[in-house]
């Protein structure tokens, strides 16, 4: 079971995921908002995925990223939005992203969406331990 934290603006949509991610069999630590006081504290929960919408009122979503990623650096991230353009899908792919949840959501879709994340990372560890030996 993974331990999860979900960050959004909104507090239905947080509170939604975090129904989705808990009904699937996954640990949710916290739900947060996007402040960097909530950063501070979820950081310190050390979760092991995150799931955070960077379409905040700020317009600081990718900044968010960064931070997280420099105070996670291995923790799985997952963008959250109502849209994705190319380029923030780029953007979120250059900070190591490991997938991207569209809202409105699907429970199966979300579930399935971190399923195969989880799946294409444990299959490149694999890959390079056999490559090591």
């Amino acid at each position: 079971m993974l331990k999860f934290v979900v960050m959004d603006t909104n507090a239905i949509s947080r509170n939604l995921l975090a129904s989705v991610l808990a009904n699937g069999g996954h640990e949710v630590i916290g739900e947060f908002n996007t402040t960097p006081a909530s950063i501070a504290t979820m950081v310190k929960l050390q979760p092991q995925v995150v799931c955070i919408d960077i379409g905040d009122a700020d317009g600081d979503g990718l900044g968010k990223l960064d931070l997280i990623r420099a105070e996670l650096p291995k923790a799985l991230l997952f963008m959250v939005s109502g849209q994705f353009a190319a380029e923030a899908v780029q953007a979120g792919a250059a900070r190591g992203v490991h997938g991207f949840i569209v809202k409105p959501f699907k429970s199966a879709t979300v579930l399935t969406t971190i399923r195969n994340a989880i799946i294409k990372i444990a299959r490149r560890h694999k890959e390079g331990a056999e490559q090591d030996s």
